[in-house]
């Protein structure tokens, strides 16, 4: 999915990309950087596009994040704890 229709899903769901992104619990930044790319990755393109159906249909989606409970990553490239680098 290119980043285009990208937005008109989750627009179809009424989302902007910083609510999206703080559904799955990922960083805007993340979503952002996708405009850049030729496509979407898949697992967005995914979500994006059932969200937006279930919104074509009247289903209220939110519900199911919040009783998944996703929990957030954390942050790629902060290092690597020097003691426990150490035998």
């Amino acid at each position: 999915m290119d980043h285009k229709e990208f937005i008109r899903q989750l627009g179809k769901a009424g989302l902007t990309q910083v609510e999206f992104a703080n559904l799955l619990c990922m960083h805007p930044a993340t979503l952002s950087s996708y405009r850049k790319k030729e496509r979407v990755p898949d697992h967005a393109a995914v979500i994006a596009s059932l969200v937006g159906e279930m919104a074509d249909h009247g289903l209220e989606f939110r519900h199911v994040f919040e009783r998944i409970g996703i929990q957030r990553n954390k942050p790629r490239g902060m290092g690597f704890d020097s003691q426990s680098e150490r035998g």
